[in-house]
């Protein structure tokens, strides 16, 4: 070991009792999918099956809350506070960030679809999401916001968080020191706030103090919505966030049929059961025999694609937000290239990508978000007062690089196309919604275009359309996924977006798990990028080895060391704890275990 690692894995034992979440039930591993590596070389539809089986704790999660009947004074907060000149919060970091954008996305686009007028302006911008980095932190991880109290209640108050306003503070764990931080300052402002989190109050109570301190506070209401474990072991982007989506969704759906001018309201009391019926019908959809064939078609070709060494182009308009969530998220999970900046020459190129029809990155980011895009651009003196003196430098060279400025080089739009250019070998999909579908079918359109010139350029094509009604007239595909939905004139669809990010959850764990980042349910290839998941990275090895957890963490950081220099350059490197499993168990160097490594992913599942 160098000293350096040395020091860095003692300065991180000295506080890995804030940190160490063994304990919580999203860290444990799911009985259903204990066996999801092996069964995916089987069959890929049974991978599917066994993912979409382990959402059922979501049905059953949200049929609880359903009919624990909270919705309605949820529902009832929010539209008092909006009526009364307030705002609406939502604030996470990691999933619950991307979750919170999405949130605000989809607030935004209804408003933004109706009559325009002042009022409808005015209640569109009542919205607001806020996540640990800012926007830059949709496409790659930003390094230790998360886990600063601090960094949360400065991004909220520099919204101007008051009084008159509603704070949903969003995390999977329930022990995410950058929410619990919105979640204060919140109160600080006396505002109403929601705590909305995914563990036994027990748990979280014995084992994680500043949890504790918020569930036990009068001030804050909380949301429990534990589910269980995860499908993958500690992945809350899962199930944990799909509950979290699903009842802020049909939340927002009754306030905005109490807002909206012309909007046939209904009876909003009985909508979580519409809702709930719903999300019942679609759940079965996905399960059924038809559609797991369909969606393991579209795995396989993902699969030859990363495996041969080839990039997947997504193609999305209405669902742009979904699918770069999805997609963003698979690299801290699964260790795979991030999203490259249009004009980097040094990164690994991403194995996945996404497109919107916009022109230019700045409508493309507007369009996606329906909003300017807001990253976190602290000065100097603002981040001295943040950090302490020997953290100063690496918050302010992190800063530095998260600003929107940063944020454009990534060119989401057309006019990023020619900075990743199709060829043979690899492919194109489609992401198609029910009220796209005319356009999909016109011989201009967005979706039409981009997949012929994919077919044209030799590579494979594939669509997955969410709808009422198969798609009919779409472009010649390779493969084709329908989900069929129902019709439930929901003014913002919240089914549909449920069932957008469960399909692209199993699609992209299930092309991963085929691709060997998975052991069982154990996702070997996360990337340590903060203190719960250095935890996280450190009990992985302590399970697989057999080490005592001081003896993994220690060699866990001398790891990291190796691996550094190429993470921070976005270059492809080696899973940190796959590499410290075969560095002790084989007693191989860093170059021998990842050559090893190397070789074993390379090899495609019997």
């Amino acid at each position: 070991m160098s000293e350096t690692s040395q020091v860095r894995s003692r300065e991180f034992l000295k506080i890995s009792g804030q940190f160490k979440l063994g304990a919580l039930v999203t860290e444990a591993s799911h009985p259903v999918t204990a066996q999801l590596s092996d069964t995916s070389r089987q069959g890929i539809a049974a991978a599917l099956g066994l993912l979409f089986e382990a959402d059922g704790d979501v049905i059953k999660t949200f049929r609880n809350f359903v009919r624990s009947g909270r919705a309605n004074s949820i529902r009832d907060a929010v539209v008092k506070s909006i009526r009364g000149g307030g705002r609406i919060f939502f604030t996470g970091c990691g999933s619950t960030g991307r979750l919170s954008i999405l949130l605000d996305s989809v607030w935004r686009d209804f408003w933004q679809r109706q009559e325009k007028t002042t009022a409808a302006a005015d209640l569109e911008n009542r919205s607001f999401s806020i996540m640990a980095g800012g926007d830059y932190a949709l496409i790659k991880s930003v390094e230790g916001f998360e886990d600063f109290t601090a960094f949360g209640k400065k991004q909220i108050q520099d919204l101007g968080v008051s009084s008159r306003d509603v704070v949903f503070a969003i995390t999977e764990g329930g022990e995410t020191s950058f929410v619990i931080g919105t979640a204060w300052a919140g109160v600080e402002a006396g505002a109403k706030v929601y705590f909305v989190y995914n563990n036994p109050d027990d748990i979280l109570c014995e084992h994680v103090q500043r949890s504790c301190e918020v569930i036990q506070d009068a001030r804050i209401e909380k949301v429990n919505l534990t589910t269980g474990p995860m499908s993958v072991t500690g992945s809350t982007r899962m199930q944990a966030t799909s509950i979290q989506l699903a009842v802020m969704l049909m939340v927002l759906e009754m306030a905005a049929r109490e807002l909206a001018p012309g909007v046939n309201r209904g009876a909003t009391d009985t909508l979580p059961l519409q809702f709930l019926a719903a999300l019942e019908e679609m759940h079965q959809t996905l399960k059924s025999p038809a559609f797991l064939s369909q969606l393991a078609e579209i795995v396989a070709l993902e699969e030859s694609v990363y495996r041969a060494g080839h990039k997947n182009n997504y193609f999305a308009d209405r669902f742009g937000i979904d699918v770069l969530t999805d997609t963003t998220e698979r690299s801290p999970t699964y260790c795979s290239p991030p999203f490259r900046k249009f004009d980097d020459t040094t990164a690994s190129e991403s194995w996945a990508f996404l497109f919107v029809p916009q022109a230019g990155p700045a409508e493309a980011w507007r369009h996606i978000l329906k909003r300017a895009p807001r990253c976190v651009e602290w000065s100097e003196a603002e981040v001295h007062a943040l950090v302490e003196a020997d953290k100063f430098q690496r918050t302010i060279d992190t800063v530095r690089k998260i600003s929107c400025a940063e944020l454009m080089r990534f060119k989401v739009g057309t006019d990023g196309l020619p900075a990743r250019v199709l060829k043979a070998g690899d492919c194109a999909i489609g992401v198609v919604s029910e009220t796209e579908k005319e356009s999909a079918a016109a011989s201009g359109g967005f979706f039409r275009v981009q997949l012929e010139a994919a077919r044209k350029s030799g590579a494979k094509t594939g669509i997955i359309y969410f709808g009422n009604t198969p798609l009919a007239g779409a472009p010649a595909a390779d493969k084709t996924a329908f989900v069929p939905l129902p019709n439930t004139g929901f003014v913002l669809d919240g089914v549909t977006r449920v069932a957008v990010k469960l399909v692209m959850n199993a699609l992209s764990t299930c092309t991963m798990v085929r691709l060997g980042r998975v052991m069982g349910n154990v996702m070997i290839w996360v990337v340590p990028s903060n203190l719960k998941l250095i935890d996280r990275a450190t009990r992985y090895i302590c399970q697989l080895t057999g080490l005592n957890y001081e003896s993994a963490n220690q060699l866990l950081f001398e790891v990291i060391e190796y691996v550094e220099p190429r993470m921070k350059l976005d270059r492809a490197y080696p899973p940190a704890v796959g590499l410290s499993v075969l560095r002790a168990r084989e007693r191989l160097t860093n170059e021998d275990a990842e050559k090893r490594l190397m070789e074993e992913s390379a090899k495609k599942p019997v």
